[in-house]
């Protein structure tokens, strides 16, 4: 990576001490690359999401909920056991998915790392979840959070 684009992405290191291993809930955001708007096609949404679910059964999390935002994802995941490890989760997913995406569209993917909240125990999964569904309403994307063609869950019906 050049220096210039270095510094476009700020360095956010994880939670000191923590280990991103167990049954936690975590509340993530990655970034595309140059914060380009890639997620506004059916076809680049479901490559990428088709990825997200795979590699989410394959490392023991369930999507409680999730939002394709033109230059960002939002995750909201739950580990199921625990041997689950965020981390690898997350860095599998995004090398499959920039891979597949290189190949298909001829560019970047992602931003490097991503940004993390882990809930705590009084935090609600549901309000959370809330927060991201009406993501593009805030932004103006939709109207109503049901018309917005890439959010949903893969736990739950919405």
């Amino acid at each position: 990576m050049q220096k210039e684009e270095q510094a476009q992405y700020p360095k956010r290191p994880r939670v000191k001490d923590f280990s991103y291993k167990g049954q936690f809930a975590y509340f993530i955001t990655i970034c595309t690359a140059l914060k380009k708007k890639l997620f506004v096609s059916q076809e680049v949404f479901e490559l990428v999401f088709n990825y997200l679910r795979e590699t989410s059964k394959e490392f023991g999390f369930g999507i409680y909920a999730y939002c394709f935002m033109p230059d960002h994802l939002h995750l909201l995941i739950v580990a199921e056991d625990e041997t689950a490890d965020l981390n690898k989760f997350l860095k599998t997913f995004k090398q499959k998915s920039a891979f597949y995406f290189k190949m298909e569209f001829g560019e970047k993917l992602w931003q490097p790392s991503f940004y993390d909240h882990v809930l705590r125990k009084r935090e609600s999964l549901n309000k959370i979840a809330e927060y991201i569904l009406f993501n593009p309403v805030r932004k103006g994307f939709a109207e109503d959070y049901k018309k917005y063609p890439y959010l949903g869950s893969v736990m739950f019906e919405i």
